[in-house]
């Protein structure tokens, strides 16, 4: 009878709202799914875990997923074990779109995780704690995130699972990354992609392994080599129609600022490609590549102040573009003070918009970086400059003609020692 009840049971005739989640939580939970294995039974209950999924998201009701997973444990135990995991990983993903729930998020893998234990499902277990590493880099415990890796690798690499180790490694490269440990990061990089040749990758994942390997190689100043793999990864992206792909573009156009190629971003993005991802973010990059050709430090800081969210809240663009500035600034200020033997700090501040102490600061710096020869008078609040020194060619030819006859007399004394001793 129970069987019968479910069977026939009809998801169309659900309502929206509140009224239609409990009547989908109601149809799932008074139903005994350890009793029926029937095949359209089940797929009855699955269709209403998807309806009543979809219906928790559009409602924000990211702890009734979690609760919803601790009461569908039963009808799990009835279903492949295959497909149990689908549906697990299906609702942890769906409570990954409701707003400000990571934390909720971590505490489900970790409930599931022990689960998963207590019934040996290691393969489930393995996709959840891949997820938890993933959610303590968002949240920003690396410490956990690695020690979760390390031990996770070394299980894996055990059973050769080769998609789940491009994942294992992708993932550690970006908290290695992250830490500012570039070696260990590419190095991990290079296992994901050593693992990845072997076996068929899915698009999206080859698209994060060109979109990591060209964030590695824009921080070694490669900027050539990572221009290549970001436009690998945006076509990928563009194919799957995935958001990301206007962040690839955006990276695109920063290396071509950062190669002084800026009059290219013109051509890249009116192109079919760019201007089918035209947006606010793309015209901040334009604006930049306007302000790096034209060399103004004025339009650079106005293009910055104008897109903060485009710009400076990517953490790869916003550091990049930081030492862009400082060579923009750089250029500027030995422009500036090339005609002068002697200068009022106040007077080059002046000239190019900027406070004094931070072009005092400045100076000192390049100074000190022998950008340039001179001193600053800081009792007078002047710079002096020095012209260039040349390369002096005697010194290093006498040192190399007294080194040659210290040669000479080692060997002449070693020699009268032969000679006092016969």
């Amino acid at each position: 009878m129970a069987a019968t009840t479910t069977a026939t049971f009809d998801l169309t005739a659900v309502p929206e709202g509140l009224a239609g989640i409990e009547q989908l939580r109601t149809y799932l939970l008074t139903e005994d799914a350890s009793v029926s294995t029937d095949a359209d039974v089940l797929k009855s209950r699955e269709s209403a875990i998807t309806q009543l999924t979809a219906a928790l998201v559009k409602q924000g009701d990211a702890a009734g997923l979690s609760a919803l997973l601790q009461q569908l444990r039963p009808f799990f135990n009835a279903v492949p074990k295959a497909k149990a995991a689908k549906i697990v990983r299906s609702i942890i993903d769906s409570i990954s779109q409701v707003p400000n729930s990571t934390d909720l998020q971590i505490q489900v893998c970790v409930e599931q995780i022990a689960w998963a234990v207590t019934e040996k499902r290691a393969f489930l277990r393995q996709r959840i704690e891949l997820r938890l590493g993933s959610l303590y880099l968002e949240r920003k415990l690396y410490q956990e995130a690695l020690a979760l890796i390390g031990t996770l690798l070394s299980e894996v690499k055990k059973l050769d699972d080769k998609l789940l180790l491009v994942d294992i490694y992708l993932l550690e490269s970006k908290v290695q990354h992250v830490l500012r440990n570039l070696a260990k990061a590419r190095s991990s990089l290079t296992a994901a992609r050593q693992a990845a040749n072997t076996i068929y990758v899915p698009l999206l994942l080859q698209a994060e392994i060109d979109l990591m390997s060209g964030i590695l190689s824009a921080e070694e100043k490669d900027f050539k080599t990572a221009f290549s793999y970001f436009y690998e990864g945006f076509e990928q992206y563009s194919a799957l129609n995935d958001d990301k792909a206007v962040h690839l573009l955006k990276y695109m156009l920063l290396c071509k600022i950062m190669v002084s190629e800026a009059s290219d971003v013109p051509g890249i993005v009116s192109g079919k490609a760019g201007l089918k991802y035209m947006g606010p973010g793309v015209e901040a990059m334009k604006a930049v590549a306007k302000a790096s050709q034209d060399r103004s430090l004025s339009a650079f800081q106005a293009v910055l102040a104008a897109h903060p969210e485009e710009l400076t809240a990517d953490e790869l663009i916003n550091g990049h573009l930081t030492n862009l500035y400082d060579t923009l600034l750089e250029q500027n200020l030995v422009r500036l003070i090339e005609p002068f033997s002697r200068v009022e700090i106040a007077h080059v501040a002046k000239l190019i918009s900027l406070p004094t102490a931070r072009v005092e600061n400045k100076l000192s710096q390049m100074i000190l970086d022998k950008k340039f020869c001179g001193t600053l008078d800081q009792g007078a609040g002047c710079l002096e400059v020095f012209p260039a020194r040349k390369a002096d060619t005697v010194y290093p030819v006498a040192l190399d003609v007294v080194e040659s006859l210290g040669n000479v007399v080692d060997t002449l004394f070693k020699r009268s020692l032969k000679i006092v001793a016969v």
